[in-house]
């Protein structure tokens, strides 16, 4: 199990610094209290919970907690000897701070003391500062965006799970309608249809005999491979971007052969390339298996 403790300043990008952790499979809490660190451990050892912590400690926090949080990692560090416990901060330069400030309109947490935003910042610095010192990555956003933050952060944590992207793949039927939630849409109703064989027209694209009669029909294969290669080029792009979710709906005339049966066959060749497969078949009302660790309801 791994402690990833994100920590800066207001404005530095820690919300998007712990979006990019939780894409990266870390379960995410904000601004979660020093002195409940233990007791958060604790009960995911309990529950035998798998998976890896990403928690956001800043200035929101009470100063004594503040100032608890080095002690309180080392202990942890002791008490649970496998618990690998790393600290980001984040930070950038001040008059970049004021002008994100300005840009976004948000107050900063400590105005509410009274303070103006530079003295505020100031303060900040100074309730933070030693945690920053203790940091294992120090990252300066003065000059970065949204995504070579996102980015960064992926490079430094992202063999927690190498492949981000969560495909989701799904049949449906153009007489029904196109899904208002696809990201991009592949017409097949110009491959040969089982619908015309009378023995195959009441089965559909997941029945053996459909399988077959669709994968001895060379456009159907031919096709097949075009949208996998597609999809698997993309991939890296995706993941580039920071695309944590792909929907790709695949339509024939009913959405009951021809693209139950290629979101099948996509989902089985696609799985090793993306964190996640899953396949719908809207006119199926069948939903979310995967396509990497459900292969047993296949008929």
């Amino acid at each position: 199990m791994k402690l990833l403790i994100l920590s800066g300043r207001s404005g530095s990008g820690k919300s998007i610094a712990l979006g990019a952790l939780e894409d990266l499979g870390f379960h995410c809490i904000d601004n979660l209290p020093a002195s409940l660190l233990e007791a958060l451990l604790r009960q995911a050892e309990a529950e035998q919970r798998p998976g890896d912590f990403a928690i956001s400690i800043d200035a929101r926090s009470l100063p004594g907690e503040l100032q608890s949080v080095p002690a309180r990692l080392a202990l942890l560090r002791k008490a649970h000897p496998r618990l690998e416990v790393q600290v980001i901060y984040l930070d950038a330069e001040t008059a970049t701070l004021h002008r994100r400030f300005g840009e976004t309109r948000r107050p900063h947490p400590l105005t509410t003391q009274g303070l103006l935003l530079t003295d505020a910042l100031a303060r900040e610095h100074e309730l933070l500062e030693d945690l920053r010192a203790r940091a294992d990555l120090l990252i300066d956003t003065t000059r970065t965006n949204v995504h070579s933050l996102r980015d960064q952060i992926q490079r430094h944590v992202g063999h927690h799970h190498p492949r981000l992207t969560t495909l989701m793949l799904r049949s449906f039927g153009f007489k029904h309608g196109v899904p208002q939630d696809a990201d991009l849409v592949f017409d097949v109703r110009f491959l040969p249809n089982p619908h015309w064989e009378t023995a195959l027209r009441p089965l559909t694209g997941r029945d053996p005999s459909v399988v077959a009669w669709l994968a001895s029909q060379e456009e159907v294969e031919t096709h097949a491979e075009e949208l996998r290669d597609t999809l698997q080029r993309w991939q890296g792009r995706l993941e580039a971007s920071g695309r944590a979710y792909l929907t790709v709906a695949i339509g024939c005339t009913g959405g009951q052969h021809r693209s139950v049966y290629l979101a099948e066959r996509l989902g089985d060749t696609l799985s090793p390339y993306f964190g996640q497969v899953l396949i719908a078949h809207r006119e199926l009302h069948t939903l979310g298996r995967s396509a990497s660790s459900n292969k047993s309801d296949r008929p």
